[in-house]
C-alpha cells in the first residue's frame, strides 16, 4: 500500500507539464543559482581582497647572519608561530609563506600597520628577573658586580655593599647609563643586565637593573587579557610539574615582598622582561600561586594587554631576525594602488569577455548566447563560494586569482565549442537538429570532462608545490573548472536542447545553417 504521502507527491510530479519536466534540471540550476544569488546579496557578503588588489603591508623576516642555524623545521616552526599571531589579529586572509631562508607576510587591509609590523617580527623571549635596582646609576651598577664576585669567592660583606650602594646617587642616570645598557645581543639569561622599561605618559623611559633570570617562557603555557576591577590585566597559566609551575613558585619564594632573598632579590619585585625590555615590574605578593591564577599588573591599557596576551601565548620564534623596519624589510602597497590593479584587471577582464561575447554570437548565433548564459550561471556560483569563502576560511581574491578566473572563461567557452562542434559532425553526417543535439552530447561532455579534469590536475599540481600568490591562481582555476562542468551539464545541455527544437526548420538561428546545406549537398550527391 501506499502511503498517501507518497501518492500526493506522485500525484504533484504527474501535474507538471511534460515541458517542465524536460527541464526541470535548467530550472533546478536557475533557482539554485538565483537563491544562492538572493541570499549572498541579503547578508552582504562579497569576496576579500588580497594585499595586491586593497592595499596593506608585506613584512620580511629575515634570520640574523650567524645568530642560529637556519634550518627547514626551524623556518616552519616560526611561519607557524606568525601565522598563529596574524590570525588572532584578525587580519582576512593573510599570507604568510617560506621564500628561501626568509619568511614573507602579506597583511592585506590592516589598520594599524605599526602594530602588526611590531607583533609579527617579535622575538618575544620572556623572562622573569629579578629586580636589583631602579633607574641605576654607574655606582650601583659597579657595587652589585663587585657584591657578587665576593659573593662567590665567600668574602662577601652584605652590610657593607648595602652601604656602598645606598651611598651611590644623585647623578643623571642618562649620561651614567650611555655606553653601559645591555645591548640585545648581550643579552644574556644568565647574567646580570640594565634594560629600559616601558615609556611612562610622559614618554620618559627608566631603566632597571635585574639579575639572572629565574624562570622564562618556557616555564608558561597560556595567556589571556582579562578586565578585573576597570585595570587591563594580563592572566597567565604555567605548565604541570618542575618546569613549570613549581619553578615559578621557587621564584616567587626568592622575591616574595615580606621577606625576600637580600642578594637575589632585595627588592621584592620580579621584573618581566620581554625581549629585552621590562613590561612590568610587580611586587611579588604570595609565597606561591595557582597554575592557572598568575597574573601580570602593570596599569596596561587594553591594547596592551591583549598585545602583550598575544606574544606570550604564542611563545618565542625559534630564529632571531632582523628588525624589518630598519633593515627595510617592509613594502607597503596603498590602497590607491590596490585600486588600479583591480580596475586594470576588471577592464581587462570585461574587454576579453566582450571581445569572445561578439565572436560567439556572431558565428554560433542563438548558440552563442547560450553559451554566455551557461557562463553567466558559473560566474553567479563562483562568485557565492568566493563570498562564502571570504567570510567563513579567509580566502581573498588577488591579482593571480583574478587572472585564474580570467583563463578559467576561456577553458569555459573551449568547452562550449566543443559540444557545438560535435553538434556540427553529427549534422554533417545525416542527421537532424534535434536528433543530433542528443546524440552529440554524451560524446563532446565526455571529452569536457576529461579536459576540466586535466585542468583541476595542473591547478592541485601548482596549489600543492609552489607558495603565495600563485595557489591564488591555482585555486580559482579549479573552482571554476567544477563550475563549468555544473553548468553545462545543468544549463548548456537542456539550453541548446530547447534550442534545437525551436530552430528545427530554421537552423541559421543557432548558426547551422552552412552545415545543414552541406549535409542536403551530400546526401543528394550520393
Amino acid at each position: 500500500m501506499v502511503p498517501p504521502m507518497m501518492q500526493r507527491l506522485a500525484e504533484a510530479v504527474r501535474a507538471v507539464p511534460p515541458a517542465l519536466r524536460r527541464h526541470r534540471s535548467l530550472l533546478g540550476i536557475l533557482i539554485v543559482a538565483v537563491g544562492l544569488l538572493a541570499g549572498n546579496l541579503a547578508t552582504g557578503q562579497g569576496p576579500l581582497l588580497g594585499l595586491d588588489l586593497q592595499g596593506g603591508v608585506e613584512v620580511v623576516l629575515r634570520p640574523v647572519p650567524g645568530e642560529s642555524e637556519v634550518t627547514p623545521e626551524a623556518l616552519d616552526q616560526a611561519l607557524e608561530i606568525v601565522r598563529n599571531r596574524v590570525d588572532a589579529l584578525g587580519v582576512a586572509e593573510p599570507d604568510i609563506t617560506v621564500q628561501g631562508g626568509n619568511i614573507v607576510v602579506q597583511l592585506p587591509g590592516v589598520d594599524d600597520q605599526d602594530r602588526a609590523i611590531a607583533l609579527v617580527g617579535q622575538t618575544a623571549e620572556l623572562r622573569f628577573r629579578p629586580l636589583l635596582a631602579r633607574a641605576v646609576s654607574r655606582t650601583e651598577i659597579e657595587a652589585y658586580k663587585a657584591a657578587i664576585e665576593e659573593a662567590e669567592a665567600g668574602e662577601a660583606d652584605d652590610a657593607a655593599e648595602a652601604e656602598e650602594a645606598d651611598d651611590a646617587g644623585g647623578l643623571d642616570v642618562e649620561d651614567l647609563l650611555t655606553g653601559i645598557l645591555t645591548k640585545p645581543a648581550d643579552d644574556d639569561v644568565d647574567a646580570p643586565v640594565i634594560l629600559p622599561g616601558r615609556p611612562d605618559s610622559n614618554g620618559q623611559v627608566l631603566h632597571f637593573l635585574l639579575g639572572p633570570a629565574l624562570v622564562t617562557g618556557a616555564a608558561l603555557e597560556s595567556a589571556t587579557p582579562v578586565l578585573e576591577f576597570a585595570q587591563w590585566n594580563v592572566q597567565v597559566t604555567a605548565l604541570e610539574g618542575a618546569d613549570g609551575i613549581d619553578r615559578f613558585n621557587a621564584a616567587a619564594r626568592t622575591c616574595y615582598y615580606e621577606a625576600p632573598d637580600p642578594r637575589v632579590c632585595p627588592t621584592g619585585q620580579l621584573g618581566i622582561v620581554l625581549d629585552g625590555r621590562v613590561e612590568s615590574a610587580p611586587v611579588v605578593n604570595a609565597r606561591s600561586f595557582e597554575r592557572d591564577r598568575i597574573n601580570i599588573t602593570g596599569a596596561f591599557g587594553e591594547a596592551e594587554a591583549r598585545d602583550l596576551a598575544l606574544v606570550l601565548d604564542y611563545g618565542a620564534l625559534p630564529l632571531e631576525f632582523e628588525d624589518p623596519a630598519e633593515s627595510g624589510l617592509v613594502r607597503t602597497v596603498s590602497a590607491t594602488l590596490g585600486r588600479d590593479a583591480l580596475r586594470a584587471g576588471i577592464v581587462a577582464g570585461i574587454v576579453g569577455l566582450a571581445l569572445v561575447a561578439l565572436y560567439m554570437l556572431s558565428y554560433y548565433r542563438f548558440l552563442g548566447l547560450a553559451a554566455l548564459g551557461s557562463l553567466a550561471v558559473s560566474g553567479v556560483l563562483l562568485w557565492v563560494i568566493l563570498s562564502f569563502l571570504s567570510e567563513t576560511r579567509g580566502l581573498a581574491l588577488t591579482l593571480a586569482g583574478v587572472t585564474g578566473l580570467i583563463v578559467a572563461i576561456g577553458v569555459s567557452l573551449d568547452s562550449n565549442v566543443v559540444y557545438f562542434e560535435h553538434l556540427k559532425e553529427d549534422l554533417l553526417g545525416g542527421r537532424t537538429l534535434r536528433s543530433s543535439v542528443d546524440q552529440s552530447f554524451p560524446v563532446a561532455f565526455r571529452t569536457i570532462f576529461w579536459a576540466n579534469l586535466a585542468t583541476l590536475i595542473g591547478a592541485g599540481i601548482l596549489w600543492l608545490l609552489t607558495i603565495g600568490s600563485v595557489r591564488g591562481f591555482a585555486a580559482m582555476l579549479a573552482i571554476a573548472s567544477i563550475l563549468d562542468l555544473v553548468a553545462t551539464y545543468f544549463f548548456l545541455r537542456p539550453v541548446v536542447r530547447g534550442l534545437a527544437r525551436w530552430s528545427a526548420h530554421r537552423p541559421a538561428l543557432v548558426g547551422m545553417a552552412t552545415v545543414v546545406a552541406a549535409a542536403a549537398a551530400a546526401e543528394k550527391e550520393s
